[in-house]
């Protein structure tokens, strides 16, 4: 997929002091592209935009099950993600268990984490 940037709307959302977040935002700025920044933490998020990530992605995915969030909720809660709908109910009260960064263009949603290797072969 090639996307001219020339045009492009591009935003990058995380939260300021994730270290891969803070990566992903050097690389792009590196690279010359400079994104409008969303923290979720302080500007929160909406389940249509985690709707949004889960069908483009795949809820699995936008949920970090990997970070130190996740690994802090209770048995109950973690047992209770089967499915998108639960996944989001519980990332809207836990925004930190969002897999971060996730970068749109034009409102739409291209890339999720960090890897060098697909920033660069996506956005170069």
């Amino acid at each position: 997929m090639i996307i001219n940037f020339i045009f492009a709307d591009m935003i990058i959302y995380g939260i300021p002091n994730c270290n891969t977040v803070k990566k992903a935002r050097t690389w792009l700025a590196e690279n010359g592209f400079n994104p409008e920044f969303h923290d979720f933490k302080k500007s929160g998020i909406t389940a249509e935009k985690l709707n949004e990530w889960s069908t483009a992605f795949g809820w699995e995915k936008v949920l970090n099950k990997k970070g130190t969030t996740w690994k802090k909720l209770s048995k109950e809660e973690q047992d209770g993600v089967v499915d998108q709908e639960s996944a989001v109910k519980i990332l809207l009260q836990h925004t930190s268990a969002i897999k971060r960064p996730v970068v749109e263009i034009d409102q739409k949603a291209v890339l999720i984490g960090f890897d060098e290797d697909s920033y660069q072969s996506l956005l170069k």
